[in-house]
């Protein structure tokens, strides 16, 4: 069956989401963003049903029965999709079990998911009860895609640099007051690089000067043999910048005007706004919106096999895109609805 009819924006689908991604077209969504109910943490309004996930007797039943899941909604994603899964972790008897790190393994491993990231969601606020550990205040939400090339817009969530290219003493220098003249003087004094490799380091030198100067970037850094040593590793066997130290004398890092990738580390606060229901596990639409930005296009669809109260279908349909979410209890799809109708879209 096809997700969604052609002229909807948004649908909800009653029912167990295992069952219902097996009658889903193939190849029919372009993006399944979700958090599924975590083990063992909280009972919701199904607690007799025992299609509900995460009242498993064993945590590994818990993983199997994702694995599962997941395994349906990976026929289900297009070849470019992409999967994002927040869970997070459980502790029993006085051990942190890893259930986030146990399903991933297991998508990986029995599903072929090929993993992307593991971004770790600091949500500024945590527990305070446990006397004997630290509090925990972040989770794990997991990028899998299907294929080696997958859809990714990039440049639509890159951070601009806060400072510019900027002239000091007649002289083009980079945001962060880099000119180019201590690099020089090395490359020139150098006992290290043969005269062939000084001219070619004092090229790409002075390309990257002209790049700074037309503002194709705005900063850079440049390591060359003999002054300073590879990034990370010498070792040429696993890193590449070693090897092209070895092989050229230098390398440039440039950092484009249009701006970085965010990083791995996402600092949301949880959702605090809609608490019009009972759900206690809502997570916010800020969460949403890189996963959405990046890795769904425009008019595409975004699953989500454990809707709750409708976030990633309404943040989907803010972010120019369709939503589809698949939800067990009937409540909580009246909720996702009344929700949709009462709020302003950005369509």
């Amino acid at each position: 069956m096809k997700p969604i009819e052609d002229n909807s924006l948004y649908k909800f689908i009653l029912g167990d989401c295992l069952s219902i991604l097996k009658k889903m077209d193939s190849n029919s969504i372009s993006c399944i963003i979700t958090s599924p109910p975590y083990w063992g943490m909280r009972k919701y309004d199904n607690n007799e049903d025992e299609r509900e996930i995460g009242n498993e007797d064993y945590f590994k039943d818990y993983v199997n029965i994702l694995t599962n899941i997941f395994t349906e909604a990976k026929r289900v994603l297009t070849p470019d999709g992409s999967f994002w899964l927040n869970l997070g972790d459980k502790y029993e008897n006085k051990h942190l079990l890893g259930m986030p790190w146990r399903v991933a393994l297991s998508l990986i491993d029995n599903a072929g998911w090929i993993l992307r990231n593991d971004v770790i969601w600091d949500q500024l606020k945590g527990t305070q009860s446990c006397k004997d550990r630290l509090r925990d205040s972040y989770e794990h939400f997991f990028h899998f895609v299907k294929n080696k090339t997958y859809y990714y817009d990039g440049d639509s969530i890159r951070i601009k640099p806060k400072k510019e290219a900027y002239i000091s003493n007649g002289k083009i220098t980079s945001s962060t007051g880099v000119s180019g003249v201590k690099y020089r003087k090395i490359i020139e004094n150098s006992t290290v690089l043969s005269d062939e490799e000084k001219e070619n380091a004092l090229n790409a030198l002075n390309k990257t000067l002209d790049e700074i100067k037309t503002g194709i970037i705005h900063d850079f850094r440049m390591t060359i043999r003999g002054a300073q040593r590879a990034w990370h590793s010498d070792n040429t066997d696993i890193s590449g910048r070693a090897k092209e130290l070895e092989k050229r004398g230098y390398y440039i890092m440039k950092m484009q005007c249009k701006g970085n990738l965010p990083s791995d580390i996402w600092r949301i606060v949880t959702e605090d706004t809609w608490r019009k229901d009972n759900h206690c596990a809502v997570f916010p639409i800020e969460l949403l919106t890189i996963p959405i930005i990046a890795t769904c296009p425009k008019n595409g669809i975004v699953l989500d096999p454990f809707s709750g109260t409708g976030t990633t279908v309404v943040a989907a349909l803010n972010l120019g895109r369709r939503g589809v979410g698949i939800e067990l209890s009937e409540e909580y799809i009246n909720v996702s609805k009344k929700r949709i109708n009462s709020i302003e879209l950005c369509l």
